[in-house]
C-alpha cells in the first residue's frame, strides 16, 4: 500500500450530492485534500459553493461511468442518484452508474493500491421479510420492477467490491445506508422528509402514500458521516457490509404529523396510492456498527428536523424551491 503522511489526497465521487458534500466538509475539516467528482445530475453546485477557493478542495465534473485517471490516496464512491424520482428518470443510466461506476473506481483503486469505500444502501434488502434487517440477510428484491435499476445496481456493486477484495486483495469498506436526512437534501427528490417539509412550509397538502403505516428509520446526516469515517478507519479485516442508520422506527404518518407540528403548518394530509415495490418496513439492526465501530446515532429526530426545516426555509426564501 502507498505510504503517505496524515494528510491524504482523497477522491469523493458524487461529492456535490447531499451526502457527498457533507463528507467533503468532514474530510477537509480533518485536514485532508479533497477531489470532488460529480456530473451534477442530482448533485448541486450550491452544495459545494462554500468550498470553492478552499486551498485543499478541487471540483472535477466527471461521470463515473467513464474511467478516471487521477492520483489519490483513498476513494469514496458515493456517485449514484438515490431517490426514486431521480433514479427512475433514467433507469438504464442508474444501473450503469452503480455497476460501471463501481468497476471504474475499483479499477482505479487496484491500480493505485489504495482503500475504497462503497456507499451501498438498505435497498439491497428490498421489501424485507426479516425485521429489523441484519447484514447477513440476503434480501427480498424484485429484479424486474421499477425500483430494480437502483436495488439491483447496488447489489451488483457490492458483488464487485467483494470479488475485487477476494481476487485482488483490495482494501474495501461497504456501508449500507438507511434513510438519511438533513440540510442539502434535494428539494424535489421525492423523499418523505424533503417532500413533507417543503409541502408544510408552503402550507400545501402533505401527500401520504397508502395508509401511512409503512415505517422508516431516519438518521441525521452528521451521524451518518461520523459512521462513514469510523468505518474507513477500521483495520483491513473489517470490510462490511455494515448497516448505518437510526434504529428508531417511525410510521410515515407520524413523521408527517411531526413535520406539521414543527413548522406550524396549516397543511392537511392527503392520501395517495402506494407505489409499486415500496417497502413496508425499513429498520436497521446496528449491532455490528456498535460492536465494530463504537457507533450509534446521537441526534434525535426533533433536533434533526429543526435543522433541516431551517435549511429548506432558507431555500424557499431565496426562491430556490
Amino acid at each position: 500500500m502507498r505510504q503517505y503522511e496524515s494528510t491524504k489526497r482523497i477522491l469523493v465521487t458524487g461529492g456535490a450530492g447531499f451526502l457527498g458534500s457533507h463528507l467533503c466538509d468532514r474530510l477537509l475539516a480533518d485536514g485532508h485534500e479533497v477531489v470532488c467528482a460529480d456530473n451534477l445530475f442530482t448533485g448541486a453546485k450550491r452544495n459545494i459553493a462554500h468550498l470553492h477557493g478552499h486551498p485543499r478542495f478541487e471540483f472535477l465534473r466527471h461521470d463515473v461511468t467513464f474511467p478516471l485517471f487521477i492520483e489519490v490516496d483513498e476513494i469514496w464512491n458515493l456517485a449514484c442518484p438515490a431517490s426514486p424520482v431521480h433514479y427512475q428518470h433514467d433507469p438504464v443510466q442508474t444501473t450503469k452508474t452503480s455497476v460501471h461506476g463501481a468497476i471504474n473506481m475499483l479499477g482505479l483503486a487496484k491500480r493505485l493500491h489504495v482503500p475504497i469505500f462503497q456507499a451501498s444502501t438498505s435497498e439491497v434488502y428490498g421489501d424485507p421479510e426479516q425485521h429489523p434487517q441484519r447484514e447477513d440477510y440476503w434480501g427480498h428484491v424484485n429484479p424486474i420492477g421499477p425500483r430494480s435499476c437502483y436495488d439491483e445496481g447496488k447489489r451488483c456493486a457490492e458483488t464487485l467490491f467483494f470479488d475485487y477484495h477476494r481476487q485482488h486483495q483490495l482494501q474495501i469498506k461497504v456501508a449500507r445506508i438507511f434513510n438519511t436526512y438533513g440540510p442539502r437534501m434535494h428539494p424535489n427528490d421525492g423523499r418523505v422528509v424533503s417532500n413533507f417539509i417543503v409541502q408544510a412550509l408552503k402550507n400545501q397538502p402533505i401527500t401520504l402514500y397508502g395508509e401511512g403505516q409503512q415505517t422508516r428509520s431516519f438518521c441525521f446526516v452528521d451521524d451518518l458521516i461520523d459512521g462513514f469515517i469510523r468505518l474507513m478507519a477500521t483495520d483491513d479485516a473489517i470490510t462490511g457490509p455494515i448497516n448505518l442508520g437510526n434504529p428508531g422506527e417511525f410510521t410515515i404518518r407520524a413523521l408527517a404529523e411531526k413535520v406539521i407540528a414543527l413548522t406550524g403548518s396549516r397543511s392537511i394530509i392527503e392520501m395517495r396510492p402506494l407505489p409499486a415495490d415500496d417497502p413496508k418496513q425499513r429498520q436497521p439492526d446496528i449491532t455490528r456498527a456498535r460492536e465494530q465501530l463504537g457507533w450509534e446515532p446521537k441526534i434525535n429526530l426533533d433536533a434533526g428536523l429543526r435543522s433541516t426545516i431551517a435549511y429548506f426555509d432558507q431555500l424557499l426564501a431565496g426562491g430556490s424551491v
